[in-house]
């Protein structure tokens, strides 16, 4: 299987023409299915990743919020995807504010601190207010590229008449037209639970945020990976945007949930 997918990764164009754009979902450790991938195959890789809270979450055990344990979990996967990236790919890594600033340090060691590109703000509501901090409202998405030619479509958002709404020399923005997304994202809002792609996985994001991804960093036939694939919703987002994906979660349940929702 993995043959076919370094195949039709070197040859998108074959794989569009004849609609042999695929999902290739494993039960793995991603190290394990990472060393099985040839160099310079994917294009864009992106995980919501264990993000050290120590917790269980029924679906899965994170990781302590340990910075030699979070150390010898990510820097050997890690050096697996810097191998697997094209040098025109992208990487994007979703966390929280427990263990970003160390993930940082692991990847611009591995990627090159000249390669990091963005630290992107997903935030939003809900939830319960802290008695003596400020709720915690947002994810960090780390952006990294493999070098600095890499390919890039700019996705554009309309005008907000929330905010200044006026240009430099005072004149008002035309709200009809648009303007590059930035790196702080408040139109997106978190996977709601009465939605009909929801499943029964405790930390499944919204098709929407990963689409942004997807669009912002591929092209049609392009090769992209989730190695944390959870409830796989990256590989269903692939699908809908005719790209070809391969990804794992060591869970036997994820992997349940990734045949029903791409049957």
């Amino acid at each position: 299987m993995i043959e076919d997918i370094n195949e039709l990764s070197a040859k998108p164009e074959t794989a569009i023409a004849q609609n042999r754009c695929y999902q290739q979902c494993f039960l793995s450790d991603n190290l394990d299915l990472m060393k099985t991938v040839e160099s310079n195959t994917i294009n864009l890789i992106y995980c919501d990743i264990l993000y050290g809270t120590g917790r269980n979450f029924g679906d899965y055990q994170d990781l302590k919020p340990n910075r030699i344990e979070i150390e010898n979990h990510y820097i050997p996967r890690l050096k697996e995807m810097h191998r697997i990236l094209k040098p025109t790919g992208s990487i994007y890594l979703q966390m929280d504010t427990k263990i970003n600033h160390w993930m940082r340090c692991i990847m611009d060691d591995i990627f090159g601190y000249g390669n990091f590109r963005s630290e992107i703000a997903w935030c939003y509501a809900g939830g319960g207010i802290p008695k003596n901090n400020y709720p915690k409202k947002h994810d960090v998405i780390l952006f990294y590229s493999k070098s600095n030619n890499f390919y890039f479509k700019h996705q554009m958002r309309n005008y907000s008449q929330n905010g200044s709404g006026r240009r430099s020399n005072g004149d008002k923005y035309d709200l009809s037209s648009q303007t590059p997304v930035n790196d702080w994202w408040v139109d997106i809002a978190p996977q709601n639970t009465q939605a009909k792609d929801k499943v029964s996985y405790n930390t499944q994001k919204p098709k929407e945020l990963i689409r942004r991804f997807v669009l912002v960093s591929t092209k049609e036939g392009d090769l992209v990976a989730d190695f944390y694939a959870g409830s796989f919703t990256t590989a269903v987002v692939c699908k809908e945007l005719n790209r070809n994906f391969i990804g794992c979660d060591i869970n036997p349940f994820a992997l349940e949930i990734s045949k029903q929702r791409l049957a």
